[in-house]
């Protein structure tokens, strides 16, 4: 322990024993250095937060989790804080069981970036509530759920959508499908309601046939975007890139050539959406912006300022590749 915080024994022993004689900072190095490395802090310190911060991710397939984490453990650790990543799994510890952990290690607050049980509106929720309650700073990004009163970072999406839809439609696209979440997604929701808008602004309307709802993956994005090929569309909108990278591979399987017979858009502009073939038309996402804002708003919070408990949208942008084109006309 004192060999990794660079201090000596008897150093160690001042902190544990709430002794004088030890700096601020090197008192906070040694119970940081406990906290990370597992150890139960004394009793008397354990009133005490560690300075530590949860960041509970949903999957890390989709590269844009990662990336979240990235920005967001870098600007943590420039706080002088440490990042303890929860990534949720198939039958493993769930969201609830993690912000059990998180209590017991004394966390000073928690980031939830992407799909958590938050962003599903028919989700249990105590777990949220119980950190409420317990008066920990949190902060959302990308779904907000009213009643919980905690601040949230999100992408715009009915602003995302709409730039996807003008932009098919600027190609000559007039039969435009949906892959989206579950439908107690919140921002699949919001983005089902911003289709609906743009095709009522363009003098239309959105059939039911249209949007299909998938599991966040590559096979889910496959199997959704082969019913709506079944029912003619021609460009298709899909809700984070795994899922259009499915599409794409669903039009091949019917022997459709992308773009030229099927347009695909994207959602995320993820890692490596350059590579693909063709690279994918996608809305990117501006995770760096949106994740020191997270931090700011955790800081902030962490420190005693009030924070509105309110959703800061961040603009999104529609970056134009190869995996839309003109609509055919054969």
């Amino acid at each position: 322990m004192a060999k990794k915080v660079g201090v000596s024994e008897a150093t160690v022993s001042r902190v544990l024993n709430g002794k004088p004689g030890v700096s601020a900072a090197t008192r906070q190095s040694v119970l940081s250095a406990l906290d990370v490395l597992g150890y139960e802090r004394p009793t008397q310190l354990r009133g005490e937060r560690a300075r530590l911060v949860g960041l509970v991710l949903p999957e890390l397939q989709n590269p844009i989790f990662p990336a979240f984490a990235e920005v967001i453990g870098g600007a943590l650790a420039q706080q002088g804080l440490t990042p303890v990543l929860c990534t949720q799994t198939k039958g493993g510890v769930s969201e609830a069981d993690y912000v059990e952990l998180l209590l017991q290690q004394q966390v000073s607050g928690v980031v939830f970036a992407g799909g958590g049980l938050f962003a599903q509106a028919d989700a249990p929720h105590d777990h949220y509530r119980l950190l409420a309650e317990r008066n920990i700073p949190v902060v959302l990004v990308n779904a907000s759920i009213a009643d919980l009163g905690f601040p949230c970072i999100a992408c715009d999406d009915a602003v995302a959508v709409g730039q996807s839809w003008r932009h098919l439609a600027s190609l000559g696209h007039e039969r435009i499908g949906l892959v989206l979440g579950p439908s107690d997604h919140i921002p699949s929701r919001r983005k089902l309601a911003a289709a609906r808008e743009a095709a009522a602004a363009a003098g239309g309307a959105l059939p039911d046939a249209y949007v299909e709802r998938a599991m966040f993956s590559l096979e889910g994005g496959q199997a959704a975007a082969t019913r709506l090929l079944e029912r003619g569309v021609t460009g298709i909108i899909c809700a984070s890139d795994p899922l259009a990278l499915g599409a794409v591979r669903a039009a091949r399987r019917r022997g459709h050539h992308v773009p030229h017979d099927v347009s695909v858009v994207g959602y995320d502009d993820s890692a490596f959406m350059t590579c693909t073939e063709p690279p994918l038309t996608t809305v990117r996402q501006p995770i760096e912006a949106m994740g020191r804002a997270a931090v700011d708003l955790l800081c902030a919070q962490i420190q005693g300022t009030e924070v509105p408990h309110s959703e800061l949208l961040f603009e999104p942008e529609l970056v134009v590749r190869g995996s839309t084109a003109q609509v055919s006309t054969r």
